[in-house]
């Protein structure tokens, strides 16, 4: 499509303004990205109906899983930052729903160790499966220029925000967004609205039951 000289010819400029507003149009793209990921994760959760952290503990497990590790109850809780006794409510309810089973540890008996059940790993297979398929053929055309550009990017992105300390969250006062710049909140309104009508929705995904997350 031919771009409007009047609107993006800063696209090619080199002075501080056009380099300033061609950042701000990557990051916008990220953060609508971001809205996007969000939004299915959200579907996901709805169709496995299961809150955040509970997918997140099924994807570790099954990461766990297929790393060969053992993993405790006390593991989990330091993974998500919870109580001890939270991560028990939240085990007892995975284990009443057959997503997760809690099994003596092989050589401490005194020891629980908490694995997923054959029918999360199913699950979480049909739910992210067709998702992660349609991510790869996005980007599988890439030539290698393109996807060492992007990874360098998103690695100086990382360091930036790894960087952030949490005085410097504080925006300043000056440091004011141009007006047309979309907002987290906007962006993921926007994420769920321009969804197109083949996007992939988990209840689509899924043929069966099961869970996980990492």
């Amino acid at each position: 499509m031919e771009q409007n000289t009047e609107t993006s010819g800063y696209w090619y400029g080199q002075d501080d303004d056009s380099r300033r507003r061609r950042g701000i149009a990557l990051l916008q793209c990220f953060r609508l990205y971001r809205a996007a990921e969000a939004a299915m994760r959200r579907r996901t959760r709805t169709a496995m109906n299961m809150g955040e952290n509970d997918l997140l503990v099924l994807r570790y497990l099954l990461k766990a899983q297929r790393d060969g590790r053992l993993v405790s109850p006390h593991e989990l809780a330091r993974y998500l930052g919870v109580s001890t006794a939270s991560m028990t409510a939240m085990v007892h309810r995975l284990e009443k729903s057959g997503h997760v089973r809690r099994e003596p540890h092989r050589s401490d008996r005194r020891s629980v160790i908490v694995v997923p059940t054959p029918e999360t790993d199913d699950e979480v297979r049909r739910t992210l499966g067709e998702m992660h398929t349609r991510m790869l053929d996005a980007v599988i055309d890439m030539s290698p220029e393109e996807t060492r550009t992007v990874m360098e990017c998103l690695e100086r992105l990382q360091a930036a925000l790894d960087a952030v300390q949490p005085a410097d969250a504080v925006q300043p006062a000056d440091a004011v967004q141009p007006a047309d710049a979309v907002q987290p909140a906007d962006a993921v309104e926007t994420a769920e609205a321009v969804q197109p009508a083949d996007a992939v929705h988990p209840a689509d995904a899924v043929p069966a039951a099961g869970g996980g997350r990492r």
